[in-house]
Order: C-alpha cells, then structure tokens, then sequence
C-alpha cells in the first residue's frame, strides 16, 4: 500500500458553482465484426476525405457565402483534418511496435517527467512514492477490462489470472462498488490504479462522488454507496462489509483520472434522438466537472471495445469525442480494444505515459503546503488564544477558591460562650 499521502484539494468558488449544459452533435454510424486497421485501409479513407475537402478554398473564392456557412465549412474541415490525424495514428502505432519494449522502459518513477520550468527542481515539489491514477466510467464502459490489460502488459505473464472482476453481462451483474487498488507492476510501488463504482445516470451523484474523491483521496476497500441507492442495496452491501472487513486507513491523493467510454455506445448516440444522446451528455458533464481537471489538464480518455468497430468508425468516434469533451482526438484519447497484440500493447504504454507525464506536471509545490499549513495556523491563532485566557482565568479562579478555604480551615476558633462565664465569675 505504501504511498505519500498528500495535503487534499480544496474546492474553489468555481467548482461549487459549476454547471454544465452542452449539446451533442449527430452523425451516421454502423456496427461490424472484430477488425484490426491495415495501412492500406489508412490510405484509401484519407484520399477520400482529401478529395471531399480538398478544394475547399477553391470554393471560397468562387462564391459568396455566408458568415454562418463559412463558419460551417470551417468547422467540417477541421473535423476531416482529425479524422485524419486519427487514421494516421493507428498506421503511425504499426509502424512503432518494433520498440514496444523500448516504450514500456520508459514509464518511470514519480518525479522523474517534472517539467524543471520557473526554476524549479524536483525538491521543489512534494513528490509522492506512488503515482495514483484513477479510472472513471459509467456501467458497462470496461474500466476492469482495462485494469487487467494493463496488468498484463507490464506484468509479462499472458498466462496470469485477471486481477480485477470483469462483469460480463453488466446488465444483470452488480459491478464495482467497493474502491480498489492495483499496483503497476504487480508488487511495485510506482504506479497505483483504482477501479471504482461506476457513474450514475444521475449528475448530482456523480458530483457529490467524484469530489470526495478528489479532495479527501481514495481508499483500497471503501464501500460507494450513492444518496440515490434504494435501501435493499445498501443493506446488501453493508452485509458485504461485515464479511469482508473494513476499508484501508490510508488515503491516497489522485494525481491524474482516466476517463474510460464505450466506443458503441457513443457510436450508438451519435444517430439517435434525444433518448439515445443521454449517454454522451452524461459523458460530457461528468468530464467537464472542474474536480476532474488538474489546473489546465482535463483527463486522458480511453475508447473500450473497438474491436467490435470498423476502423472508419473508430476514427468517427475519436474525433466525435474529441469535439464533445474539447480535447484532441489523435494526442488525448487512446483506443484500447479487447484484443491481445503489439498495437493494442503500446497504445496502452502511450496512454499511461501521457498520464504520469502529466500527474507530474502538476504536483503541488512544497512552499506552497507550506503557506497553507501557515494559513492553517494563523486562522486557528485567535481561538488558541480565547482557549489559553479562558484557562488562565479557571486557574485563578480554582486556586482562589483552594486558598479561601485553606484559610477558613486554619482560622483559631473563639469559644465566646466559655469567655462570657469567665468575664461574670
């Protein structure tokens, strides 16, 4: 378990104040059997949509259009430009897994991609043991799958059993509902993963959950139980934490979240109406909560079961995303499909170096905990002080009271009765 705990985020003006209502855009979609990209494919998609788009300038200059048209020819070539940026990048992975080994050398420690910017050094910053990464999606959306892929790659053992409960038939299963912890490799202390409860349909829960996990830290055992849940679930899950004891009392602070999607459902969503859209708007709201992001960095984000896609649509899903969330399709979401091959390896390599580099890029700085741990101590001054006066004056009040009686006690008694007979005999 062993990790740096560090000092919790607080939440900003702007993060409890935040709401958001974006709209979800339509395209054509189709489903097709397991495929794998070939680079002839790669090249036939992009000289069609250099010939569709092509000659866009060309017919600028002989028409005049209108801002709102313009603005829309603009933005379709800009989506073929990263559709295209996309195609390039599974041909781009092929030609790379000749140094997969090279790649999976390169995800280091914690600290070690710290950007020295500002003059800064790596003891500037209060650089954790453990690099925790967290995964969040919604039910069915693969986040144990991909705990167990990436388990595998760095594990080396094809043969080793899945670490996480991978529920198959989500639609009947009960799925995570207890926080769980990995380690990257299997006994190492670089790299921690954490399998969570998957997002409800409600954004208030989904909220409410995602904040305490980024401002109190995350716990290996940890029961989730949501304010919607009906109270048989929640008896049936606390009888699971009578039996298999109590959560971990060490927590650790997220330093980077991995948002994991279901490429078919989005594909599904992007020809449906207002009822099959929820599922994206419910992505894009939970991506863009501001307990998510890291200063400027929103999460990386993972696309699951494209092997059951057609390359064309895999693409069409990136780049749709890509549009949703305001990320760039082809550098910030990593198809990983459920296949086993060199692609899909380094493709997971890539993903988690993105993710350390940037769990790195912001760590907090040791003077700014300092300062904090300063503000801490000159808000709790005043009341130490009413607490230090208040007890100087029950002191002195108990030793007052102590010397009065004491002196009562000593005082010579004067019989005045005995002296009256003296004085008359």
């Amino acid at each position: 378990m062993g990790g740096d705990t560090l000092t919790p985020r607080s939440s900003s003006p702007e993060e409890e104040s935040w709401l958001l209502d974006q709209d979800v855009s339509q395209s054509s979609s189709s489903l097709h059997l397991p495929y794998h990209p070939r680079k002839q494919e790669v090249e036939t998609v992009n000289e069609e949509c250099g010939f569709r788009f092509g000659g866009f300038e060309e017919e600028v200059g002989r028409r005049n259009i209108s801002t709102n048209s313009l603005e829309l020819e603009i933005n379709q070539r800009n989506r073929c430009k990263a559709f295209k940026e996309v195609l390039q990048s599974y041909d781009q992975l092929q030609s790379r897994t000749e140094s997969l080994k090279e790649a999976k050398s390169k995800i280091l420690r914690p600290g070690e991609w710290i950007d020295k910017a500002g003059s800064m050094n790596l003891s500037d910053y209060n650089v954790p043991k453990t690099t925790t990464l967290l995964l969040v999606g919604s039910k069915g959306s693969g986040k144990s799958s991909l705990v167990n892929r990436i388990s595998k790659v760095f594990d080396d053992d094809k043969f080793a059993p899945e670490r996480a409960q991978v529920s198959y038939n989500y639609s009947a299963g009960e799925g995570t509902y207890f926080l769980r912890e990995y380690m990257i490799p299997r006994g190492s202390s670089s790299i921690c993963i954490y399998d969570t409860r998957s997002l409800s349909d409600d954004s208030s829960d989904n909220i409410a959950m995602l904040k305490n996990w980024i401002t109190k830290g995350v716990r290996h055992g940890e029961l989730l139980i949501r304010p919607s849940d009906n109270s048989s679930l929640r008896t049936r899950m606390k009888c699971k934490v009578r039996k298999n004891g109590s959560q971990s009392k060490e927590a650790k602070m997220v330093n980077f979240v991995i948002f994991v999607v279901n490429g078919i459902a989005v594909l599904k969503s992007m020809d449906s109406e207002d009822e099959g859209k929820k599922y994206t708007q419910m992505i894009a709201t939970t991506f863009n909560c501001p307990y998510l992001s890291f200063k400027d960095d929103k999460p990386v984000v993972v696309i699951t079961h494209g092997d059951l896609l057609s390359l064309s649509d895999r693409a069409r899903v990136r780049v749709q995303l890509g549009e949703l969330l305001g990320i760039p399709p082809a550098k910030q979401i990593f198809d990983i499909p459920e296949s086993c091959d060199p692609v899909t390896e380094l493709t997971i390599i890539d993903m988690l170096r993105y993710s350390l580099e940037h769990a790195d890029k912001n760590l907090p700085h040791r003077h700014w905990l300092a300062e904090k741990v300063c503000r801490c101590r000159a808000s709790l001054s005043p009341y130490i002080y009413v607490l230090i006066i208040l007890g100087i004056a029950i002191i002195s009040i108990t030793i007052k009271h102590m010397h009065i009686r004491h002196a009562s006690k000593s005082k010579p008694h004067v019989d005045w009765h005995a002296i009256r007979h003296l004085w008359l005999d």
